[in-house]
């Protein structure tokens, strides 16, 4: 049975990241399985160390010796000796033997470990790929979500207006659309947890993921799995081979009670180099030499009860390692069984929620209908609203949690690794039988590797792509440099990049006293005008008495506002907004009416325009999209 791999608003680009690439990356560079295959090859060592206790021991000693002082002085001046000695063993009880049977089942064990850390990587793998995936489908949905909202909002708004509806329709609608605005910045930050996760896994940023591929093999029914587990599964394989090798490992401690037998044979030569006085010249010779030959039989027979405490560990760990050996084998069938039935649960979640989303989507549109002709409230429209995405984000887990356990039941029944993915197919896989076979028979004791390095260190090139992915959160950037980026910065985050722009734009203008590059609209555009017979050379934010209609903080105010628009229509042509119709006043009712005017512009003005700018914004971007 396969695993589909239909996933909700999914796209599928051409030029998309499959996991079968996030797999053979992640193969090649992650550390951790780099670790476990050094582990493994240290491992490999132990059996040329175990063999060397079998092999010949030659050494040779050199002696050099100035006689300072002789009572006598009769004796040679300087004595020169060289000897080599080559020791054979012969017999050791059995221990040599089985130390070296240990460490090849030992070895044996250490790939079945290797094999089960490259499937829990896999699995993790897996598991990251599937959550950049889900993160980002839900992302989706949380905009689409506040997109909607916002649209109703407005209509709500406008019905208000009209007086179809009631101020608690438009407050509902506006904490809705609060908690969706929540909901979708709680939903970018767990998209930038899951694509660091994928990075810290693959060592690369995820690029446009590709939906992932059916999963074969996967078993009808649960006892085939546990069948197939107990016989691949590299975790039970390693414990069962460790278990085996503390048997070797009692027989080497019994051995300390046996004799051991030595074959010895040796060759030396002497000198005094010349320094015998001439009465001893005559019966000693300047030099000499020897060979001996002979053997050698140490017996023991006592060492404190050494060889027995040895043999009661020995026997205690393996007791521990059979013990451990079963308490994988249980683990893993309970890992198989609920991998299973996590398999099985998905993809029943997965039908009933498909099932689930459609009269969702089928309700809301009823419930929009009957509130078009009265039968039905806001609220109705919300909740059925929140119903629907309700069912999407469930529909999106249970689509990934299905995947997921259907991977982690092919990897505890040992079915998850690089061979049975199929990942050599493009360049050969990682042997570790190529590094015991080469080591295995080096007796030379001058043979040495190059000394280790990081093969895949960290490329700081990855942060870098991160921070270009990440979403549009970073206050006090342009409107232009957001939309070239592609990203969807909302409306809260446009008005304070605004802000900030506007700031640093006003600070730069007081200090060179050069005129804002920005649409001009200063406090002479929010004055009263003057009457059309004025003189031309009047100032256009005067009055009869000379005198401002609107403060210095209100104007700032309003001037940083109606600026959004200048630094909106920079990122695209924007059409400009119609030019405010002027309202003439008799200069009587200017000079009663200006006080009051004025401090109502002080108060309300600033606040008013914003919302303004901030609508049209939204209709721009909304527009755009």
């Amino acid at each position: 049975m396969v695993l589909g791999s239909a996933w909700l608003l999914a796209a599928s680009p051409a030029t998309a990241e499959t996991l079968r690439e996030a797999l053979i990356q992640t193969y090649r560079s992650n550390p951790q399985l780099e670790a476990a295959r050094a582990t493994l090859r240290a491992t490999d060592e132990n059996v040329p160390i175990e063999r060397s206790a079998a092999l010949p021991d030659v050494s040779g000693t050199v002696d050099y010796n100035e006689f300072v002082y002789d009572s006598g002085d009769v004796g040679p001046e300087r004595q020169l000796s060289a000897g080599v000695t080559l020791a054979v063993p012969i017999y050791r009880g059995g221990a040599t033997r089985n130390a070296i049977r240990s460490a090849e089942t030992r070895v044996l064990a250490g790939r079945a470990d290797l094999r089960g850390t490259e499937s829990a990587i896999f699995t993790r793998t897996v598991a990251a790929y599937l959550d950049v995936i889900a993160a980002e489908a839900l992302v989706r949905l949380s905009r689409n979500n506040v997109e909607v909202l916002t649209i109703n909002l407005e209509a709500t708004s406008d019905r208000f207006e009209i007086g179809d509806l009631t101020r608690t329709d438009v407050a509902q609608s506006e904490a809705r659309l609060a908690l969706a605005r929540g909901d979708l910045r709680s939903a970018e930050s767990n998209l930038i947890a899951a694509r660091e996760n994928y990075i810290v896994l693959v060592g690369a940023a995820p690029t446009d993921l590709a939906p992932p591929p059916p999963l074969p093999g996967l078993p009808e029914d649960v006892e085939s799995a546990v069948d197939i587990a107990l016989a691949s599964n590299p975790d039970l394989l390693g414990a069962q081979e460790r278990a085996e090798a503390a048997g070797y490992d009692i027989r080497v401690a019994g051995a300390t009670r046996l004799p051991r037998i030595d074959i010895t044979t040796g060759g030396d030569y002497g000198t005094f180099l010349g320094s015998l006085p001439g009465s001893l010249a005559a019966v000693t010779p300047q030099s000499s030499s020897g060979v001996t030959l002979g053997a050698r039989a140490t017996i023991p027979l006592f060492q404190g009860g050494l060889p027995a405490a040895l043999e009661r560990q020995a026997q205690a760990r393996a007791s521990a390692a059979l013990e451990q050996a079963v308490a994988v084998e249980r683990d893993i069938i309970a890992q198989v069984r609920a991998s299973h039935a996590s398999w099985r649960a998905a993809l029943e979640i997965i039908a009933s929620t498909q099932a689930a989303v459609d009269a969702a989507a089928l309700s809301l549109e009823g419930v929009r209908a009957e509130n078009s002709v009265g039968n039905r409230t806001i609220l109705d429209i919300l909740d059925a609203q929140r119903e629907l995405l309700s069912a999407e984000v469930r529909l999106v887990t249970a689509r990934r949690d299905a995947y997921v356990a259907g991977f982690s039941l092919l990897a505890a029944m040992g079915l998850a690794e690089a061979r049975d993915l199929g990942l050599g197919q493009d360049e050969p896989l990682y042997d570790p039988v190529e590094n015991y076979r080469r080591v295995r028979t080096i007796v030379w004791d001058w043979a040495r590797d190059p000394d280790p390095a990081a093969r895949h260190p960290h490329d700081r090139r990855a942060g870098a792509e991160r921070r270009s992915r990440r979403p549009a959160a970073r206050a006090g950037r342009t409107i232009g440099a957001a939309m070239q980026q592609g990203n969807e910065p909302s409306l809260e985050e446009i008005l304070a990049s605004i802000r900030t722009t506007m700031m640093a734009r006003e600070d730069t203008a007081r200090e060179s006293g050069a005129a804002e590059d920005v649409l001009e609209l200063g406090e002479a555009d929010m004055v009263a005008r003057p009457d059309a017979a004025g003189p031309p050379g009047a100032a256009p934010d005067a009055g009869a008495d000379g005198a401002r209609l609107t403060g210095p903080n209100a104007a700032a105010a309003v001037r940083a506002s109606l600026a959004a628009l200048d630094l909106l229509g920079r990122a695209g042509p924007v059409p400009p907004p119609a030019p405010p119709a002027d309202a003439a006043l008799d200069a009587l009712a200017r000079a009663l009416l200006r006080p009051m005017l004025a401090d109502w512009l002080d108060r309300n003005l600033p606040p008013i325009v914003e919302r303004m700018v901030a609508a049209e914004i939204a209709r721009i971007v909304g527009r755009r999209d």
